[in-house]
């Protein structure tokens, strides 16, 4: 039987275990949580590891993000991670915790029964610990042309929508392009450098829904591509990562109906 193993120099390893925290009895916290973390540093010669450590869910904050932010306040100061608003808006702390991605922010400790596993978003290059790449997502998501195009002259009020054209918009524009969506795709995974993935495609899609938009034609000739476009098999792995609750399966669908009927 073949068997297929990473290079050694990509195996992850076994980390340093840090010790369980002890109130001033000696004894441990009733309640505690065990918190397995990948660390890598790109600019060292060391190979992948898993951190473990122990926190008290009594002296920290519900979701896992606050578990990290404790961990490097108290524990360890060299972990790195991302994060921001810490209210599901702005994206940064994205990652994988437990085998799915996820907003630490909003991804709360007791919905995950025994030890957390926090990775990194997958198949993503890693700029050290759980802080992923994001370039070429970026890139892919400035080729679609993210804007208002118009060829009219602009008006001297703003652009008006009735609420029925407003409503298209729905599910589409609370896109906070945080990644979940795309790294969880296998289409994106293996061909990321010709597929846009979810993410760029539902907002391309939000911009062929706006009715204000003038560059239908356009933007449908950007996505005429065996890959661009077609590479999605809706398999709904989009839809279920996404911390949002967006669809965007459903948004690439749409598209390849434009395309239909433009061809027809």
């Amino acid at each position: 039987m073949v068997q297929l193993r990473l290079p050694k120099g990509s195996r992850v390893k076994k980390g340093k275990a840090w010790p369980e925290p002890r109130g001033a009895d000696g004894k441990r916290p009733r309640r505690t949580k065990r918190l397995k973390v990948y660390r890598y540093d790109p600019e060292s010669d060391k190979t992948p590891r898993v951190d473990t450590y122990w926190v008290d869910t009594e002296d920290c904050g519900p979701m896992v993000l606050d578990a990290l932010i404790k961990i490097k306040n108290e524990i360890d100061p060299t972990l790195t991670f991302r994060r921001s608003c810490r209210e599901g808006v702005c994206g940064s702390c994205a990652m994988n915790v437990s085998g799915s991605n996820a907003l630490a922010c909003t991804k709360a400790m007791s919905e995950i029964s025994g030890t957390i596993h926090v990775y990194p978003l997958p198949h993503m290059p890693v700029v050290k610990d759980l802080v992923p790449d994001l370039t070429h997502f970026y890139a892919q998501y400035a080729s679609i042309q993210p804007y208002l195009q118009t060829t009219t002259p602009a008006p001297t009020t703003e652009r008006q929508q009735s609420p029925q054209e407003r409503a298209k918009l729905d599910g589409l524009y609370e896109c906070i392009l945080c990644a979940c969506c795309s790294t969880s795709c296998p289409s994106y995974w293996w061909n990321a450098d010709r597929f846009l993935g979810p993410a760029a495609l539902l907002q391309s899609y939000r911009w062929l829904a706006d009715t204000r938009d003038e560059a239908t034609g356009e933007r449908l000739d950007n996505l005429e591509d065996p890959f661009r476009l077609y590479r999605c098999h809706t398999i709904m792995n989009c839809a279920n990562a996404c911390p949002k609750g967006l669809n965007p399966s459903e948004a690439i669908g749409e598209v390849k109906q434009m395309m239909v009927q433009r061809a027809v």
